[in-house]
């Protein structure tokens, strides 16, 4: 008589047949923790399978190996096994396509989720609105020849720039004093040596000192250098 599914002996017949290979007692305990059932319950429910000889065991020295009774599984003749991997092959090849549609699918939702919901498309839409007569209404005061700036903020931007001059018109004279040091005594053509250097003036690259101290509060001072 078989045991009861619910019992012990049920849930251990059920895990040895399911699983069909060589087991201890150990293993189908570590199974089979979820039922609650100890390795002494367990045990006891292998040994009194085997005696029953509802499953089979071999005995290692002190260990036995206990697995499922072969007779009660059919073993498929050799038409039946082309037969098993000729099916095998399709249902591989359909989990390939499976899995391509799906990582296509993945792609479509990583790409819906980069887009902008109509919620944050609407509160974007409201910034930029905001931003928009924010800035008209600066061009409106600009044109009516309000000033924007106050004095002190004006005052400011002028130290800032006049220093910025200042020491832009210092260090071109520093390096002015050096080259003329270097190349009066150097036997190499200075422009030459200039390239072999890698060096650079203002006008090289398009840009005048004189023409940025023309913009300095009150107007441009004498250049040296």
């Amino acid at each position: 008589m078989a045991p009861k599914s619910d019992s012990a002996e049920g849930i251990v017949l059920n895990f040895v047949n399911e699983q069909n290979r060589p087991l201890n007692s150990q293993v189908v305990a570590d199974f089979l923790q979820k039922f609650n059932l100890k390795k002494t319950a367990v045990q006891k429910a292998l040994d009194n399978l085997a005696d029953s000889g509802k499953i089979t065991f071999k005995e290692y020295g002190k260990q036995k190996i206990y697995i499922a009774r072969q007779d009660q599984f059919q073993i498929p003749n050799t038409e039946e096994l082309n037969q098993m991997k000729e099916e095998n092959a399709k249902l591989q090849e359909m989990l390939e396509e499976q899995k391509k549609a799906n990582s296509h699918i993945e792609g479509e939702i990583k790409s819906l989720q980069s887009n902008l919901t109509l919620d944050e498309i609407l509160s974007n839409d409201a910034k930029l609105r905001k931003q928009v007569e924010e800035m008209e209404e600066r061009l409106t005061k600009l044109r009516e020849g309000v000033t924007l700036v106050s004095p002190e903020e004006r005052k400011i931007v002028e130290k800032t720039f006049s220093d910025a001059i200042n020491h832009w018109r210092k260090r071109k004279r520093m390096f002015k004093d050096v080259w003329d040091t270097i190349t009066e005594n150097s036997p190499k053509n200075p422009n030459e040596f200039k390239e072999e250097l890698g060096l650079e003036y203002d006008e090289d690259i398009g840009v005048s000192l004189q023409t940025y101290a023309t913009l300095m509060p009150h107007g441009p001072k004498r250049l040296r250098g």
